[in-house]
Order: structure tokens, then C-alpha cells, then sequence
């Protein structure tokens, strides 16, 4: 069973989150709730919760502050917030679960799930990149976790050179010479960078634009990369970035 501790400092939300749990999660059982971040640290710490569901903007604080109070987080996490954009993005970036508000209970039973299988040494690495994302919103110094089936990567943001798609999954080449190939389709990347300097060039192709070294004008030519790789253009995609090359020479 996972020991359930409910943070929010909304009590209809604190009850709503109690019900859908016992209704709809099995695995867990809730062993308490708090309304603050001050509540929240002491309600942690006297009753060590295998699982905690954060609100993130509480009034005397964050859920960022409370976790700020712990030197080793020992238990998993689901945030429970509004809709901001910036950290729903450091969100995806750092690969860890969240639920909106009003929160759907099937959204609510998969999040669980994956908390229940998630392994904690994982989840510390996934939390590091959470903070550094969320204190530098619309920075290009993000982080970004990347799983595979043998390995959790944390990675700069910049360091991706390319992406492209291999069925349902989708490889990253790396400045550091990787190839990391993860079971997610590219447009879910291709929606998460694309405020970071990404650009879909091609349907199974998404580049830095950052490692562009040149592109061939030529009928077929597609775009040199800074690991030496030529990535593949559509006819839209050229004329992309023959736009932004104009952009740029503006300037």
C-alpha cells in the first residue's frame, strides 16, 4: 500500500483528492492531510508518507518551499496545480507527474500507478531537474530527463543536437556523441521544445538550431548538424529556416 499524505490548502480540494483515492486507487491509503507548507513539513515527518500529493501554491508558501525543508525527499510525488504555463514545461522537461486542477480520476489512477513503479533514486535525479527548471523559467540552460530501458539521462537541453523518429520511439543524438533512444513518439518532444530552439524540419526529424552548421539550397539537400550528420529537410522545412536565416541576418 502506498501511504498517502494530501497537501492543499484548499479543503474541497484536500476532500475531493480523498475520495477519488478511495474510490478509484486501491493501492493507496491516505494517512492524513494538511493545509500549509508549515502543516506539510510536520505531517511528513511525523508520518513518513510513501507518496505525497503537493499543491504547489499554498498561503504561506510553495510546495517548493516545503520540499526545500527536507535535505533527502524519501518519499514520491504528484503535484496537484493550476494551469501556468512555465510549469507545466518544467513539468515534461524533469518527467514528473502532475494533475490539473479539476483533477480527472483517470488521470489521478495513472499518475498513482506510475509513482507505485517509479524507483526512488530515479525520482531524486527527476526532482533536481525540476528545481533547476522551475527556477529559471523560459531559460535554454533547462534540464531534461530522458528514460530508456537501462538508464535515466539528465541532460542540458543544449546538449541535444537532433532528434528523430523510429516508429513509436524517438532517438536523441547528443554533443557528447550519444544515441538515446526513448519510447515516446517524436511530436511529444517536438511540443515540449519548441519554445527551446527546436524546429521540426521534416516529419520523423526535429533539430537544434543552435548545432546548425549549413544547409544545401540544392533540390534534396538537407541540413549539416555540428556532429557532422545530415538531417533530412522537407520543402515547408527549408523554407522555414531560409526564413529564420533572413531573420537572423537582419539583425
Amino acid at each position: 500500500m502506498l501511504r498517502t499524505l494530501i497537501i492543499d490548502d484548499e479543503p474541497h480540494i484536500r476532500e475531493t483528492l480523498q475520495g477519488l483515492l478511495i474510490s478509484f486507487c486501491p493501492q493507496v491509503k491516505v494517512i492524513g492531510q494538511a493545509g500549509s507548507v508549515k502543516e506539510g513539513e510536520k505531517e511528513i515527518r511525523q508520518k513518513r508518507p510513501d507518496l505525497v500529493l503537493l499543491d504547489i501554491k499554498m498561503g504561506d508558501g510553495t510546495g517548493f518551499d516545503l520540499l526545500n525543508r527536507f535535505e533527502t525527499i524519501n518519499f514520491k510525488i504528484i503535484f496537484v496545480t493550476a494551469w501556468e504555463k512555465y510549469a507545466i514545461q518544467a513539468f515534461g522537461f524533469s518527467a514528473i507527474d502532475y494533475l490539473l486542477k479539476p483533477v480527472n480520476p483517470e488521470k489521478l489512477m495513472e499518475a498513482v500507478e506510475r509513482a507505485a513503479r517509479t524507483i526512488q533514486s530515479n525520482f531524486n535525479i527527476q526532482l533536481k531537474a525540476l528545481r533547476q527548471n522551475m527556477q529559471e523559467p523560459g531559460s535554454n540552460a533547462k534540464k531534461i530527463i530522458l528514460r530508456t530501458l537501462e538508464n535515466i539521462y539528465l541532460l542540458d537541453v543544449h546538449e541535444i543536437i537532433h532528434c528523430y523518429s523510429e516508429g513509436n520511439y524517438t532517438v536523441f543524438e547528443t554533443s557528447r556523441s550519444e544515441k538515446i533512444m526513448v519510447s515516446k513518439i517524436l511530436k511529444e518532444y517536438d511540443d515540449m521544445l519548441a519554445d527551446s530552439g527546436f524546429l521540426r524540419v521534416h516529419r520523423s526529424h526535429l533539430i537544434n538550431l543552435k548545432h546548425i552548421r549549413r544547409l544545401s539550397k540544392m533540390e534534396g539537400g538537407g541540413v549539416i548538424m555540428s556532429n557532422g550528420s545530415e538531417v533530412p529537410v522537407s520543402t515547408s522545412g527549408k523554407e522555414r529556416l531560409l526564413e529564420l536565416f533572413d531573420e537572423l541576418a537582419r539583425v
